[in-house]
């Protein structure tokens, strides 16, 4: 039996689209790596909204979880990514990533 939510459930899939498709754009035309990293938040974000209106309107908590989950993944993601953005750019005085070789194989 689904909840009735204030905001119709529509909305708050158009909202997460929305929100993910400006991570997306983030990540495929920006260079700089913290831009890049702050779009795959969004891109985490949108997952989030989703699985929290599922949950709502289901009555279920195992989109709680997921979300749990996420926020999770999404705080080691931005440690080991910042990590990384600190490392290879102390030296370097350009942040463009595409003129990055250092972490080659």
């Amino acid at each position: 039996m689904a909840e009735t939510l204030p905001v119709a459930i529509a909305n708050y899939i158009g909202l997460s689209a929305v929100i993910f498709f400006i991570g997306v754009a983030g990540v495929l035309l920006r260079r700089n790596p913290l831009i890049m990293l702050m779009s795959i938040e969004l891109m985490w974000n949108a997952a989030n909204l989703l699985f929290l209106t599922f949950a709502k309107a289901w009555l279920n908590n195992a989109g709680h979880i997921f979300a749990f989950l996420v926020i999770t993944v999404a705080a080691a993601e931005a440690a080991i990514g910042l990590a990384i953005v600190v490392t290879v750019f102390r030296t370097a005085r350009n942040v463009d990533v595409d003129e990055v070789a250092l972490m080659k194989g």
